[in-house]
């Protein structure tokens, strides 16, 4: 895969080339550079542990958009055995764009649900960019609900600029699929972990977004709007997304201090998509330890949790 860099990265990527020309220098003239290339090595990982220790809500946000980014089909590769796919909302069509299944995450028996971006142009446009269809938010509803039935936790990997936005979707109920959603895993009776992967857009993050355990990757961001939906609307100039970002608080590190998520899943320096195997390694190790924890909580104990969870965010006023 072709290494992408982003613009603030490009002191970085200056560095790794050099790196790369002198080592290709000493194997074709068997030059002894090894002092050199050490010292540069350091001088990188300097500047790496400076840039990515001062990010803004905005470079975070195109860390979480990454083209590199794993996906959630590369998750299930790396970290699910004997993982099956269900199609289907039983009342229109598969929808691409949400992936539900069942499968085993360290032989432990498990539902998973979560959006679906594509990696080339024309799964892209096969998994319509990760933005779900109310078909596809009804196929994972009924997925969970299996999961109910067997006794099977749920984990849910978000990452989605939204929900669909088009006539149809409108037509078929997006709104309304979405609600019947986040009222039914407010009470399904097995232990949820919901993780912001990328992108965490609004209504669209929000249909599988209920759990017990709400978690966001280190660069990966929760948001009520996209960043240029926001400054569209406050400025009229998509292009001061860059102040939104910041005005919204969507960083992972915003979101735990306001107590809208429970925690942040570290990612390998400079993002998930630099290192595939660690990434995954930390989130199965996540998921696994949140496991071993609700597992032992009685169902009823679960929902009231979960309920008074979600009931004590946000201030609002009696009237």
């Amino acid at each position: 895969m072709t290494r992408i860099w982003l613009e603030f990265e490009r002191p970085i990527a200056d560095l790794e080339r050099k790196i790369e020309e002198l080592q290709t220098i000493a194997s074709d003239e068997s030059l002894d550079v090894s002092e050199e290339i050490e010292k540069l090595k350091a001088k990188s990982a300097e500047l790496k542990k400076q840039v990515y220790s001062n990010l803004t809500p905005w470079q975070r946000v195109q860390l979480a958009r990454h083209l590199n980014r794993p996906y959630l089909s590369d998750y299930i590769k790396l970290m699910f055995t004997d993982f099956l796919e269900l199609h289907g909302d039983g009342c229109f069509r598969d929808d691409p764009a949400m992936i539900a299944g069942i499968g085993k995450i360290d032989g432990k028996s498990v539902v998973l649900v979560g959006h679906e971006k594509g990696r080339k142009t024309k799964d892209k446009l096969y998994r319509n960019f990760g933005m779900a269809h109310p078909e596809g938010y009804r196929k994972a509803l009924r997925v969970m609900k299996i999961g109910e039935k067997f006794g099977k936790p749920i984990i849910s990997l978000i990452d989605t600029p939204g929900a669909y936005p088009g006539i149809g979707a409108e037509e078929r109920g997006q709104a309304q699929a979405i609600a019947q959603n986040i009222k039914a895993m407010s009470t399904l009776r097995v232990p949820i972990i919901v993780i912001v992967t990328g992108e965490g857009g609004s209504g669209g993050a929000l249909g599988i977004g209920v759990g017990d355990i709400v978690l966001v990757q280190e660069y990966a961001f929760y948001s009520v709007i996209s960043p240029e939906g926001c400054a569209s609307i406050l400025w009229r100039d998509a292009k001061k997304a860059p102040d939104a970002a910041e005005a919204l608080h969507i960083t992972a590190q915003d979101l735990l201090k306001l107590k809208v998520i429970d925690g942040i899943i570290k990612e390998p320096e400079g993002g998930a998509h630099r290192d595939y195997e660690k990434s995954a390694s930390i989130l199965k190790q996540t998921i696994l330890e949140n496991l071993n924890h609700l597992s032992s909580i009685p169902p009823d104990a679960l929902i009231e949790k979960r309920l008074n969870k979600f009931e004590s965010m946000g201030i609002y006023k009696k009237t």
